[in-house]
């Protein structure tokens, strides 16, 4: 038993040393980290920080805010508050030596006692707000037992320190819905534009808010930033500041000691979020490593069992949730890669989407329910997009006017972020519910137009499609139909054109 205990405890000094240098805490780096520690755990989002946005171990005022307060009443308060402690500083710059009023009193007590009238003057322009975050990260750690064994295969998959996958308390609280102001989405945050490089972000699809793709999106964005970078401290700032950033930070000062670079490197864009990435991610693995410390009760969610199961082909979400037995809902809250157009039937589940349903609202493997599907409910292309290209005299509101549609769904079915367009530009439009027809067609100032065709004896949708110049995929989806469905005579088709 003791052998066990030794050889335990020695496993686990190793594991600490490895740790140690792979992730590197500098000293210079430590007020830094203990003031992340304090945000993550001592304050909560109704409370912050008024600190020195250089030295982080000078922290003036804890701020209480009420929830009661609206947001701009919230900022007025802050603001009143930050500024009371700049007057109090540039006072003391000024030499004030006694008759301290209380904000003063506590400006001073911040800062050693031999500190200069210079270096007051200093600081007053580095005073910053920073709000808390304990009962954020409280539910983060509470979420993270969701996700961290399916994080930790990954992780091992891409041969990737385990450590890593504390980094989602630092950007979202492990929420896989969060979206920020800067347009950064998912459990992960990524960006638009680096999302790209791994994975589908579109009109259908962003798969940043899917924890499962966005994980292992992370993982080789993380393992890139490595390659390029060559330190784990550079390449975690990378995630901030972007690989070709920090390389350059590391060429100017010659060196890529994390410590030295956040101390010294200045650029534009390398301003206290980046600064102070590596600290947050060390003061996350810090608390996640012994939770209990720091909060009285943490309390994991279990992870979910689903089912999964990669489409073989272009399905109608309404209709797998019928054979399944579930509600759209429930269908869409463990798909959230999907957007609002398949939800809405304007466009089908992609082809090769790895679909995920909790066993526990099944009755039967999701394969069986797939497989059980009717051959109509198979398409083996994508509806169409509707479009719109636009001429003099049209707005944003007479487009979502003529189309029956509102501003906003057509801005963000554009990436638009104002309502200023120019004549040619082809925008995208919300498309028709199921089994109503769509067109591909650049609508000119018309509304979309549909005739109706009987089908003849004889009639096959290719025959149908090259005689009114269009595609089957094209007509398939005009009508729900499946290209691998037999057409009857009789049965009438709609042939959509603009007009």
């Amino acid at each position: 038993m003791v052998r066990v205990v030794i050889f335990a405890t020695l496993l686990l000094l190793a594991s600490l040393r490895v740790s140690a240098s792979t992730f590197p805490r500098p000293p210079a780096l430590e007020p830094a980290v203990s003031f992340w520690v304090k945000v993550y755990t001592q304050i909560s989002t109704q409370q912050g920080f008024i600190h020195d946005d250089e030295n982080l171990s000078v922290i003036y005022q804890t701020v209480s805010v009420s929830p009661a307060l609206t947001r701009r009443q919230r900022d007025q308060q802050i603001a009143a508050a930050t500024q009371r402690v700049k007057n109090a500083l540039n006072s003391l710059g000024q030499g004030k030596l006694s008759a301290f009023s209380a904000t003063e009193t506590e400006v001073l007590a911040a800062w050693p006692l031999e500190t200069s009238s210079e270096t007051f003057t200093l600081a007053a322009q580095r005073v910053r707000f920073q709000l808390g975050q304990s009962d954020h990260f409280l539910a983060g750690l509470a979420r993270s037992g969701q996700w961290k064994q399916h994080i930790r295969e990954v992780l091992i998959h891409h041969d990737l320190p385990l450590e890593l996958g504390v980094l989602p308390h630092v950007e979202s609280s492990f929420n896989p819905r969060a979206y920020s102001k800067v347009a950064a989405a998912g459990m992960w945050q990524f960006m638009p534009a680096t999302a790209r490089q791994y994975m589908r972000v579109d009109n259908v699809m962003d798969e940043r808010m899917d924890p499962f793709i966005a994980t292992e999106g992370a993982a080789r964005l993380l393992k890139t930033n490595y390659k390029i970078t060559g330190t784990w401290p550079l390449a975690l700032t990378s995630y901030n500041h972007g690989a070709g950033g920090m390389t350059r930070a590391a060429k100017t000062l010659g060196t890529k000691d994390i410590g030295v670079i956040v101390r010294k490197y200045k650029s534009p864009s390398f301003g206290f979020a980046s600064r102070n990435f590596y600290a947050s991610f060390l003061a996350a693995l810090q608390i996640d490593s012994d939770p209990g410390r720091y909060f009285r009760k943490v309390a994991l969610e279990s992870p979910t069992s689903f089912y999964v199961v990669t489409l073989p082909d272009y399905i109608s979400a309404s209709a797998l949730a019928r054979a399944a037995g579930i509600s759209l809902d429930q269908l869409k809250r463990h798909n959230p890669a999907l957007l609002e157009p398949v939800w809405s039937g304007e466009k089908y589940i992609p082809q090769g989407y790895p679909l995920r349903v909790p066993k526990a609202q099944l009755n039967r493997p999701l394969e069986k329910t797939v497989a059980s599907l009717p051959s109509n409910a198979y398409f083996s292309q994508q509806k169409p997009d509707r479009m719109h290209r636009v001429v003099p005299g049209d707005s944003l509101s007479t487009i979502a006017q003529r189309y029956g549609t509102s501003v906003s769904n057509v801005m963000a079915l554009n990436g638009l972020s104002n309502h200023s367009i120019r004549a040619g530009k082809s925008l995208r439009l919300p498309g028709y519910k199921l089994g109503q027809p769509s067109s591909v067609a650049s609508i000119v100032g018309g509304q979309l137009q549909a005739r109706e065709y009987v089908i003849r004896t004889g009639d096959s949708l290719w025959s149908i499609a090259r005689r009114f110049k269009v595609s089957t995929q094209q007509l398939a989806a005009w009508n729900a139909l499946s290209v691998k469905k037999a057409i009857q005579p009789g049965q009438k088709l709609k042939i959509a054109s603009a007009g």
